[in-house]
């Protein structure tokens, strides 16, 4: 009786699964590559995977090195990402010795996380300036978010020196 009972529970649980042979099959269409082809996935989706159905899986590439293929599905929600065989990139020339430039040293931040900060906007024919406190570290001419109003997210401002920063205007 018991395995009966398993024999008619199998398929309807295998049923409640992705295929993962369905998504090999699918990203080999979206690539134009076989399984370990250059081109292609470099292995087989894992069938260990226990992803719930999806009527209509979306694929696209994860970066435009199209170094892995993203298989998604909105409704159940989840996301795979699949590892391609990447064509080997060119190796450029290595540079000439001379031309090899030393480490730049980090600038030191002129304005501090919590910091008082006065916001500067100057364009033609005024000038407006602000308090706020700083949500993080920057050099001067460095960008970092400054809170001037607890309702409204941070503002991004450029740091000029201790205590002081500026808003960009277009046209200034």
């Amino acid at each position: 009786m018991l395995l009966l009972a398993l024999a008619f529970a199998s398929p309807a649980l295998a049923g409640d699964f992705q295929s993962t042979r369905m998504l090999d099959t699918i990203v080999a269409q979206f690539t134009g590559k076989a399984i370990g082809e250059l081109g292609g996935a470099r292995a087989p989706v894992d069938d260990r995977l226990k992803l719930a159905n999806c009527a209509a899986p979306q694929l696209e590439w994860r970066t435009p090195a199209q170094d892995a293929v993203v298989v998604r599905c909105m409704a159940p929600s989840w996301r795979i990402y699949v590892p391609v065989n990447a064509a080997p990139r060119p190796i450029a020339p290595a540079a000439p010795v001379a031309a090899v430039a030393a480490p730049v040293a980090k600038a030191e931040p002129v304005i501090r996380r919590g910091d008082a900060v006065a916001i500067e906007v100057n364009a033609a024919g005024f000038s407006i300036s602000r308090e706020g406190i700083a949500m993080g570290d920057a050099p001067a001419g460095g960008r970092l978010p400054i809170k001037v109003d607890e309702k409204k997210p941070p503002i991004q401002a450029i740091a000029i020196e201790p205590g002081r920063a500026r808003l960009s205007v277009a046209g200034s």
